[in-house]
């Protein structure tokens, strides 16, 4: 059972997303909050996988409750998932850099926000290939660099590499096909990449290739 706590300080807006997400088998909303605070103390209180958040809240707004999650050993586990108004909010790339693994904008399709979640709490990052590039497109101001190049040198001359097309957005098959090797290999390399790093998951190797240079804002694959 994948385990959600909702976090919006608009009650419909969480009764909605709870009627939606309880209404499926694997999924359960165990915890709600209107500010951020409230949700850091529903969390030190109950078990979460993911928890949907929503950017503009009082009381600590989202961006401070996702930096104070990413930022909390005992939290490791919990996917948060910003959820915003607008695509272009300009909290986003600032979510993403504290911890977020992923964002949705509130109109998105409900199967969509229902696969969001599974993807999120199977450890994925929630931005598809094609996000991840229109994302960075439009926010890539907020990715300059801002990492010493350095941070990279625990990593191989592959790895390297691999990490530069997860930087590009691509998945590990098109990895596996532009670096011609197996899908299984080039999940190996990201695998090991995250740990070497210790980046939480794929967005946060999109942000270290963009922080450390090692892709730039505007290159194409």
């Amino acid at each position: 059972m994948i385990r959600v706590a909702l976090a919006d300080d608009q009650h419909l807006v969480r009764a909605g997303f709870r009627a939606l997400l309880d209404s499926e088998d694997d999924i359960e909303v165990v915890a709600e909050a209107a500010t951020g605070e409230e949700l850091l103390a529903r969390l030190a209180e109950t078990s979460v996988d993911v928890v949907l958040m929503d950017i503009r809240m009082p009381g600590g707004d989202g961006l401070w409750a996702t930096e104070r999650i990413a930022a909390d050993a005992a939290l490791d586990g919990v996917k948060v998932v910003v959820v915003t108004t607008f695509e272009l909010d300009e909290y986003v790339a600032r979510a993403v850099r504290a911890g977020a693994s992923g964002f949705l904008v509130k109109d998105t399709e409900p199967a969509d926000l229902v696969r969001a979640v599974r993807v999120v709490a199977a450890g994925d990052a929630l931005l598809s290939p094609g996000v991840t590039r229109r994302l960075l497109d439009r926010v890539a101001s907020g990715l300059r660099e801002t990492a010493d190049a350095q941070a990279l040198d625990v990593l191989t001359d592959r790895e390297r590499e691999v990490l530069g097309l997860v930087g590009l957005g691509l998945t590990n098959e098109e990895i596996a096909e532009r670096l011609v090797m197996s899908p299984l290999t080039s999940k190996t390399h990201v695998s090991r990449i995250m740990a070497k790093l210790g980046a939480r998951d794929r967005v946060q190797l999109v942000v270290t290739a963009y922080e450390t240079g090692l892709v730039a804002p505007g290159w194409q694959n």
